[in-house]
């Protein structure tokens, strides 16, 4: 298994780039985010690789850094996401902000990613919180942030402003207090 290749720069597409190492062109998927980061053309560059093998396909999947790759590596082993869908999770959130939504059971956050519905979002939380290690920080007094969710949004706030908003609120404080942090967050922008 190819695990890190670093090489220059060749090339680059909308969601691809060609790493040349040794004399030999890799071509690497990476995400949106990712390629914005990445330097000129060129350029030696150091990606942390997932590759996958296929009856049909071999592919290389570029990250930033090993954990972002280890957390590609979970994704895909929840049922139901294939490569493309968590390379599309990576592109729309963090690694951080993926295993906020775990922790906290903020099945909204990941319908941000194109192709992950609320159901599908649901089964996917299910599955990574034990694989994160998610459970530790409930186990801390957490509530989550679900019921902060609800009652924002049962006050009309947008999906949008909600994910905004829950961004600093912490986990430890009890329900009131999260929702009242949330809401001074709304009200300050």
């Amino acid at each position: 298994m190819i695990g890190k290749l670093r090489g220059s720069l060749g090339a680059r597409s909308a969601s691809a780039v060609l790493l040349e190492v040794g004399g030999v062109g890799y071509e690497i998927a990476v995400t949106p985010r990712h390629l914005a980061a990445l330097p000129g053309l060129g350029e030696e560059v150091a990606l942390y690789t997932h590759m996958a093998v296929r009856e049909d396909k071999i592919a290389l999947y570029g990250f930033e850094s090993e954990p972002t790759r280890d957390l590609f590596r979970v994704l895909v082993g929840c049922s139901g996401v294939g490569p493309a869908l968590a390379m599309a999770m990576l592109g729309a959130l963090t690694s951080e902000e993926i295993r906020r939504a775990a922790a906290t059971d903020d099945w909204d956050a990941l319908t941000a990613a194109p192709g992950v519905g609320k159901r599908k979002a649901e089964k996917i939380i299910l599955e990574l919180r034990p694989k994160l290690g998610a459970l530790e920080t409930s186990a801390r007094g957490g509530s989550g942030l679900a019921p902060v969710r609800e009652a924002l949004e049962g006050l009309g706030y947008s999906p949008a402003e909600i994910r905004a908003a829950l961004e600093d609120v912490p986990l430890e404080e009890p329900v009131e207090g999260q929702i009242r942090r949330a809401l001074q967050a709304l009200g300050g922008r």
